[in-house]
């Protein structure tokens, strides 16, 4: 009896070493038991998109009987579908194209996965964006520029004969959430990636994307005529140059029906591009749109450029792109990072959003947390997404957000398009950070439905990821909301921003002050310090950035009483002793932001600790452990900033606050060794 009970228990527990909790599956965790019987999943057709729909629902589908439609009535919806209950409690999906049903198939799993009933549906959906794609800056040689997961995922060495599982993981994921394109490589590209040893490796992954929507793309280095091919230079407007693209292009379609097109960083950080032969970024794009044209294939090309000049950093996409607008072809979009400067914890949004009046804008996100703590630090990414999408630019008078000027609504476009850096590597989590997954679910969310908001993608991901249990939902969410607003009052407050260790970006180095570089890579030219105050002036009598926004915005930033307090300090510098709308001196302001967000940070660790029962112990002390890290580098960071900010306004640190426990000379031999600007 004593043997059976043993051989009993080791058959309960087989289950649970299966599935180890190791963050591998993501946000698809299904019930166990099986889903429905064939016989209750009615569809017609044997596509290979249709397939995999029907075999979700019979693996996990615990509900009603489904039927899928194709009805080609419903192609505005683009790539959406209706849900409907029908007699005898049926659910109708219905959709223009095979994706939209397998779209359809996720949005009821995820119903049901969120404890949502599913009776009585009627719902349609239609994406805010045509293309929502992920930018993996993964190079050939399997590193990630700004990566923190591990290695990349594309095992480019083994590619085309061994395929590893995860890539059609990877499809499914991003199927999930409605991500339909990707680019795979760097945009520091290699011109390698375009040798046809190279176009059949990708033609595998195509292959398995497809069935779930998922289109590729490649970004491409503007020099790859010369290395490539042997012509005599890259000059768009060189012949030999364009049909070197033209055949190039012929020979990806032939392998790739349904390539997406090419991704383009030009003439940025050393990167080669038309203004290597005095032609224009239009002269480039326009030269690779007329290749892809007759394919339906696009051009991305980036607006992160700033040349060596004396001029703001903030102000240089704008000032190169705004005098080309109009002259680019009708299949380049531009795409614009979210703030003018990089991905910072904060920044002003990009001015260059709504000024171009003829031509087709994208926003470029980064998921990967390159300036906010990379895979050590719980930020949760959807507020700051919000906040670009639902900043007013006034382009077209009040109410002309982000979202309109680039989903179609005020600059109607041939094709809509939202991208985001990617943070997925081989990790088994896939992230590095149990709670970064969210930030990738986000995104995708957004990318589908921008009216989302932060709080209701917080509260899915969580059910779906971690349990129901509101006692864990409630706090988690809460804490989830308010994380990127600490991570800013940790970092760099009230419109402080890149003041990071230089070259990783991990850490502070406020007195960062480069010799031999560019000015612009040095913490000190942002925060311009000094025995008068903090902060850089872009207004009139600064930079003049502020001259860049619409009206009333231009007023509304120059002048320091009206602009908002968490942008003060990117658009002014401000004498310490300044008076803050709560009273406090702009020193004070300063001290108290660092503090909370040390403070804050703690908190998260108590209400963390609380939720262990409600968990698996594997991902509960995971997170632990990160936060551990994040607290220590919570107070590094005011520290740093605050001992070496105190060397200039010579004011004592408020006697309610912490003291700090580095001496600044310490803070400043620290030299991480880590893994570039992009």
């Amino acid at each position: 009896m004593q043997h059976f009970r043993m051989y009993f228990i080791v058959l309960l527990l087989i289950p649970l070493m299966i599935f180890a909790e190791d963050g591998s599956q993501l946000w698809l965790r299904f019930p166990a038991k099986n889903g429905i019987s064939a016989d209750q999943i009615i569809a017609k057709g044997n596509n290979p998109t249709l397939n995999i729909a029907r075999k979700e629902l019979s693996s996990h589908w615990q509900g009603q009987t489904v039927e899928l439609r194709t009805d080609k009535s419903l192609k505005n919806l683009k790539d959406g579908y209706t849900i409907k209950s029908v007699q005898n409690n049926k659910i109708v999906i219905s959709a223009g194209k095979e994706i939209g049903l397998l779209y359809g198939v996720y949005h009821i799993l995820r119903l049901q996965q969120t404890h949502v009933s599913t009776l009585n549906l009627n719902i349609t959906e239609k994406p805010s964006y045509d293309v929502r794609i992920l930018n993996h800056w993964d190079n050939l040689d399997g590193t990630i520029e700004r990566g923190y997961a591990g290695h990349s995922l594309w095992k480019w060495e083994d590619l085309p004969n061994t395929i590893s599982p995860r890539y059609e993981e990877y499809a499914r994921a991003n199927a999930s959430i409605g991500i339909n394109s990707v680019v795979l490589n760097n945009v520091n590209a290699s011109p390698n990636m375009l040798r046809e040893d190279y176009l059949k490796k990708v033609k595998v992954l195509a292959d398995i994307f497809r069935p779930y929507g998922i289109r590729v793309y490649l970004s491409v280095n503007f020099s790859s005529p010369k290395v490539l091919g042997g012509t005599e230079n890259s000059d768009p407007l060189n012949k030999n140059v364009q049909k070197w693209w033209k055949d190039k292009a012929s020979e990806i379609y032939k392998l790739i029906p349904d390539f997406g097109g090419f991704l383009v960083k030009a003439n940025s950080e050393g990167q080669p591009g038309p203004q290597d032969y005095g032609r224009t970024h239009a002269d480039g794009a326009n030269m690779m749109a007329d290749v892809l044209k007759p394919y339906g294939g696009i051009v991305m090309w980036r607006a992160f450029v700033y040349s060596p000049s004396k001029d703001d950093r903030a102000k240089q996409a704008y000032l190169e792109f705004v005098p080309l607008d109009g002259k680019f072809r009708d299949n380049v979009i531009i795409q614009i990072k979210n703030g003018p400067v990089d991905f910072q914890p904060r920044e002003a949004f990009n001015p260059l959003f709504g000024a171009l009046k003829k031509t087709s804008e994208m926003v470029e996100f980064q998921i990967t947390q390159e300036y906010l703590g990379q895979a050590n630090h719980l930020v949760y990414l959807a507020p700051l997404f919000k906040e670009t999408l639902e900043s007013d630019t006034y382009s077209d008078g009040e109410g002309s957000t982000i979202a309109k000027i680039t989903d179609g609504t005020l600059r109607p476009a041939k094709l809509t398009a939202i991208s985001a850096v990617a943070n997925i590597g081989e990790d088994v989590n896939w992230t590095g950070h149990h709670f970064a997954q969210a930030n990738w679910y986000a995104f995708g969310r957004l990318a589908w439905n921008h009216e989302l908001t932060a709080d209701q993608i917080a509260k899915e991901w969580i059910t779906m990821t971690f349990t129901d249990n509101e006692k864990f939902v409630n706090p988690v969410k809460e804490m989830m909301l308010t994380s990127r607003e600490t991570a800013v009052d940790y970092m760099m407050p009230l419109g402080l921003h890149h003041i990071f260790a230089g070259g990783h970006h991990y850490g502070p180095e406020p007195w960062g002050d480069y010799k031999g570089g560019r000015p612009d890579w040095s913490p000190v030219y942002y925060h311009r310090a000094d025995e008068q105050g903090l902060g850089f002036d872009r207004t009139k009598t600064g930079s003049n950035a502020v001259s860049q926004y619409f009206p009333p915005l231009n007023e509304i930033y120059g002048n320091i009483k009206t602009c908002p307090e968490d942008l003060i300090l990117w658009f002014h510098h401000v004498p310490w002793d300044y008076k803050m709308k709560d009273g406090k001196t702009l020193w004070d302001e300063l001290c108290y932001k660092y503090d909370s967000g040390v403070h804050e940070l703690r908190d998260y660790q108590k209400l963390w600790d609380q939720m262990e029962p409600y968990i698996d112990a594997q991902r509960f002390m995971d997170v632990q452990s990160k936060l551990k890290i994040q607290a220590r580098d919570a107070v590094w960071w005011k520290d740093a900033c605050l001992l070496y900010f105190q060397t200039f306004s010579k004011m004592p640190i408020p006697y309610k606050i912490e003291r700090p426990v580095h001496e600044l000379g310490d803070l400043k031999k620290i030299k991480l060794n880590m893994g570039h600007h992009n």
